[in-house]
């Protein structure tokens, strides 16, 4: 079984899709399924994968990827027979349109992982363009799904509630499992930290966190804020005028993390936080539980089964929840929120590996091109 994968673009940050899409299809390599992965040529990247297939950009926009070389090449490899599935990851560029166009032409299965890109917040948020090119161009090009690819439950509410009837498979992130590093605080005192860690963008709610930090951080002077992450358009500048501007203290914007300074930051933190007004999955939030770190996050990304395992707090969006949550979870002593990791650790490794998740879609893939008994993970309704 040959499969091709379509993503805009891989970077050298091992998180989101970058890191997911890839580690994807190497879970399917494992399971016997030939795939390549085309991407554009959107950044030099020191390592690549040997199934990535890259195309040049052609004349428009950036933003908009057009790349008529990938979609000559899509089209000669499903006109040849060459391959029997295409794969289609995230929306709202030329890469994520090509392959519906080609499989509605030819016929052929047509899978699509929108990563989050269908959320009630991400379909508000955007400019005057995006707005145009959703009726225009990727919606059309979804009819041609045979199977949508959930990456939660809420994902798969999203993509019902836009109106899309085609089978869902619902099928998390996977997530490595590196050795468990013991805690360790390198503060060199009693201090203690909350860790945030992501892209510093808008939707991340850190504009929650700065303000709920002001209303617990007398309380907890033995507790430091570290905020981890890349800046995404400015956004961080913004972000340090607000601190200033609450007075906040012992809060510290460290830029980011990646390899093994990336893993240290989750194993060094007592608790990790994610306040997103909208995530469809929040491979951050698994990191730090395969890391033994508790976690807070937001009802905006899909973790209820941090309260089921006893690993953390899922809570609702807002100012207030954050607070009265950080609360509670700062008072706990350090032996109780070390039981909280061990568990969400256990949890991950049960759960979220990813040979499982390869499996899981290489049987999806045979049911769409064989038939027979539907997956227990492939909603139909």
């Amino acid at each position: 079984m040959r499969v091709v994968h379509i993503v805009p673009a891989i970077n050298e940050e091992a998180s989101g899709p970058s890191y997911s899409v890839v580690r994807f299809c190497e879970s399917l390599t494992e399971q016997g399924i030939q795939v390549t992965l085309a991407a554009l040529d959107w950044a030099p990247l020191s390592t690549s994968p040997n199934f990535l297939k890259t195309f040049p950009l052609g004349f428009g926009p950036r933003r908009l990827g057009l790349s008529p070389t990938m979609a000559r090449w899509l089209k000669s490899q499903v006109v040849s027979n060459q391959v029997l599935i295409l794969h289609n990851h995230s929306l709202w560029m030329a890469p994520n349109v090509y392959p519906g166009c080609i499989a509605k032409r030819y016929s052929i299965p047509y899978i699509v992982s929108p990563h989050g890109t269908l959320s009630e917040w991400a379909m508000r948020s955007g400019s005057k363009v995006k707005r145009l090119f959703w009726p225009l161009v990727q919606k059309p090009s979804l009819l041609a799904v045979s199977c949508f690819h959930a990456t939660s439950q809420s994902e798969y509410e999203d993509i019902r509630r836009i109106g899309f009837h085609q089978p869902v498979a619902v099928i998390p992130n996977g997530i490595d499992i590196p050795p468990l590093r013991l805690k360790q605080n390198k503060s060199g005192d009693d201090t203690r930290t909350l860790l945030f860690l992501s892209r510093i963008h808008p939707n991340k709610g850190l504009d929650m966190l700065l303000s709920a930090w002001r209303a617990v951080q007398e309380r907890f002077p033995d507790w430091r804020l570290r905020i981890v992450g890349p800046d995404n358009g400015g956004y961080l500048k913004k972000l340090r005028a607000y601190a200033t501007e609450l007075g906040l203290e012992r809060v510290k914007f460290c830029g980011p993390l990646y390899g093994e300074d990336k893993w240290r930051a989750y194993s060094e933190a007592d608790l990790f936080v994610l306040p997103t007004y909208s995530e469809n999955f929040g491979i951050v939030v698994a990191e730090a539980l395969v890391a033994g770190t508790p976690a807070i996050v937001t009802r905006g990304a899909p973790w209820e089964g941090l309260t089921i395992h006893k690993a953390g707090w899922w809570i609702e969006i807002g100012v207030e929840p954050l607070v009265e949550c950080l609360k509670e979870a700062m008072s706990q002593p350090p032996e109780i929120l070390a039981a909280m990791g061990r568990r969400g650790r256990d949890w991950m490794e049960r759960d979220y590996s990813w040979h499982r998740i390869g499996q899981q879609m290489a049987e999806t893939y045979r049911w769409l091109l064989h038939g027979g008994a539907r997956p227990a993970w492939v909603i139909i309704d």
